[in-house]
């Protein structure tokens, strides 16, 4: 993993985050422009899931492999559930499972950071 690439990831989750509580403490419903920004996260973990590939295919690393790629996959599956989610939920919970979502996704870019970097 590059730590620019995870670091993007990171900084994109909490403005997303961040954003979802603007929502949640306005009391409104997640709007387009939001599930928008979730899909912009999601663009940059499925590059960062093709880099991630690449690498471990050119080169030796000591990393459980079905701990690494259960973690991507999980982190892949947050954002799209939780804006499925959101659209269906047109009241504030909308915002807060938006909110929820992405800082999981945060935390699961922190986690694969940790996973990466013991090896």
């Amino acid at each position: 993993m590059i730590l620019p690439v995870a670091l993007l990831v990171g900084a994109l989750c909490v403005a997303l985050a961040a954003w979802a509580a603007w929502f949640v403490a306005a009391d409104r419903a997640v709007v387009l422009r939001q599930l928008w920004g979730g899909a912009v996260v999601e663009a940059v973990l499925v590059v960062q899931g093709v880099i991630a590939a690449a690498v471990l295919a050119t080169k030796d690393h000591d990393v459980d492999a079905a701990l690494f790629w259960g973690y991507v996959v999980v982190q892949l599956i947050v954002l799209p559930i939780a804006a499925a989610w959101a659209f269906a939920e047109r009241t504030r919970w909308s915002s807060v499972v938006l909110l929820v979502a992405a800082l999981t996704t945060g935390f699961l870019e922190y986690r694969l950071w940790q996973i990466w970097g013991v090896s």
